[in-house]
């Protein structure tokens, strides 16, 4: 049973005009294959701000789903039970850091893998919700930029968010993978996203042409500063 990550750099609906939901969130909706699949909304990396989660049950609640909103402040272990009904996990954005620390004193990261191994789900989320798949990551969670070896590992490598928005986090994320911080990985704009499927790279996709994704690996070739670079094929939805 087939099982999805799709890990974003930014966007979908939390950034759009009016709140309303985006071509992304139509994809990540439409790869369940359900025509009214459950949706479980993750916003612990923001503390599970009433106002993200009202946004995202607006946005969402045009699409024809069922929203579940996973909070851990109020009600945690049912909430994460909940996950096990999900079609789609979606994770929001905030701070990476604090929102794993959570995930494992309430056992959700568990949860979710238990999830993800059963299959014929979709996992993904935005910024922080890119993050967590991987093995590591760039953040701000400890106020600077800096790399993390953090994350679910659902995905080998490490992703970095905003590649395109935030000063500093591009030579945090090229100098941490040159040095062996952080393992190869793949970062992505605003509005872009890196699609696996069963855990293998399947495609790269975005909400408007200009939104890239790369491919950075490490080099040891003198002329190449140790990484090496590759802008990847990008589907515009």
């Amino acid at each position: 049973m087939t099982a999805h990550i799709v890990a974003m750099g930014g966007g979908g609906f939390a950034t759009s005009h009016l709140g309303a939901p985006t071509n992304l969130d139509r994809y990540l909706v439409e790869l369940t294959g359900k025509a009214s699949p459950k949706v479980c909304f993750v916003p612990t990396a923001s503390a599970d701000d009433p106002q993200y989660i009202n946004k995202f049950l607006v946005a969402y609640g045009t699409l024809g789903i069922r929203p579940i909103v996973l909070t851990l402040w109020t009600d945690a272990a049912n909430a994460v039970a909940r996950i096990q009904e999900a079609d789609l996990v979606l994770v929001g954005n905030g701070a990476t850091v604090n929102m794993l620390a959570l995930w494992k004193a309430h056992g959700v990261g568990k949860a979710i893998k238990k999830r993800y191994e059963a299959g014929d789900v979709v996992l993904a989320g935005t910024s922080a919700g890119g993050n967590a798949w991987f093995e590591g990551s760039v953040t701000d969670s400890f106020g600077d930029f800096r790399a993390w070896r953090g994350g679910l590992g659902l995905v080998k490598g490490s992703f970095c968010s905003h590649f395109n928005s935030e000063d500093g986090r591009v030579g945090v994320y090229t100098d941490a993978i040159a040095s062996g911080d952080l393992p190869g990985g793949y970062a992505a704009d605003d509005g872009a996203g890196v699609h696996f499927v069963d855990g293998t790279f399947a495609g790269c996709v975005a909400e408007a042409r200009g939104q890239r994704v790369f491919s950075i690996q490490p080099s040891d070739l003198p002329s190449t500063s140790g990484v090496v670079a590759e802008q990847l094929t990008v589907e515009v939805l």
